[in-house]
C-alpha cells in the first residue's frame, strides 16, 4: 500500500464543502483539502440527476485513511457520501514530508 493517498468526496454547496474541509484539516485527517466546483450527473432514487457540486480533494497519509473516512461519514450532509481513495505513488519529497507532519495525531 502507498504511504499517501488522495481522497475525493463531494458536497452540495460551497459552504458545506468549506465546513467539511476545515473540520478535516483541524482534525488532522488531511494536510490539505482543495475545493473545486464541478457538475455531476448520477442516478439517485430512479432518476438521473444533474447538479452542481463541490469536490474535495484531500491529501493524507495512508495511516490516517480509516480515521478520515470515519470523519467524512460522521460530518457529511449526504446519506451516501462519495469517498474514493487513490494511492499517491510519487510526489515531491518535501510536500509528502509536510503531509506527514500535518497528519500526525
Amino acid at each position: 500500500m502507498a504511504d499517501y493517498v488522495q481522497v475525493v468526496t463531494t458536497t452540495d454547496s460551497e459552504e458545506a464543502a468549506a465546513t467539511l474541509a476545515r473540520s478535516i484539516v483541524e482534525a488532522k485527517g488531511g494536510a490539505c483539502v482543495q475545493v473545486v466546483p464541478i457538475r455531476s450527473f448520477y442516478r439517485w432514487e430512479n432518476a438521473v440527476q444533474d447538479d452542481p457540486e463541490w469536490q474535495l480533494q484531500i491529501k493524507t497519509s495512508a495511516g490516517r485513511l480509516d480515521e478520515l473516512i470515519k470523519h467524512i461519514n460522521e460530518h457529511h450532509t449526504y446519506d451516501v457520501p462519495e469517498i474514493i481513495a487513490t494511492p499517491i505513488t510519487s510526489g515531491s519529497a518535501a510536500y509528502l514530508s509536510w503531509v506527514d507532519e500535518e497528519t500526525q495525531a
